[in-house]
């Protein structure tokens, strides 16, 4: 976080940093986004953010926030976008393992492996419905794009 604080303040931006600890904390968190009126909106991914990444997708389109978050769930659900790594490639990660694991490999011997295919996945309509325009050259380089 302070390297972000750090950053921020390098662009001349101000980083504003909210929590929510439940389901229940959402309501008064974008009550609070709303009085901010931020730029953009990154969310976190903490355990509570991925299980609930369709209902903050619908929440920043209720709210009109162009948000970011690392699951394209998110982004189907009427977030802006989503940017990071692949549920496919981690899956198939977790397929090598197993399958090692079931040929009698000891998991403590097994290498450590990191999922390195990342997506960018782009919603459009919510583009649209936020009066962004986005340039044709990010579209093209999207793994997905919502109309």
């Amino acid at each position: 976080m302070q390297d972000a604080q750090r950053a921020a303040r390098k662009l001349g931006l101000q980083l504003h940093v909210l929590n929510a600890s439940t389901e229940g904390d959402f309501d008064a968190v974008f009550e609070r986004l709303v009085q901010l009126r931020p730029v953009a909106l990154a969310i976190g991914t903490e355990t509570l953010f991925v299980s609930r990444s369709r209902e903050l997708g619908a929440l920043t389109v209720h709210h009109a926030i162009p948000a970011s978050f690392a699951l394209r769930e998110f982004a189907i659900a009427g977030g802006l976008v989503s940017y990071g790594g692949s549920i496919t490639d981690a899956h198939r990660l977790a397929g090598f393992y197993v399958g090692r694991v079931l040929k009698g490999d000891k998991p403590a011997d097994l290498p450590v492996l990191r999922a390195t295919k990342m997506e960018l996945v782009i919603n459009l309509k919510t583009a649209r419905t936020l009066g962004l325009n986005v340039p044709l050259t990010l579209q093209a380089i999207a793994d997905d794009v919502i109309e």
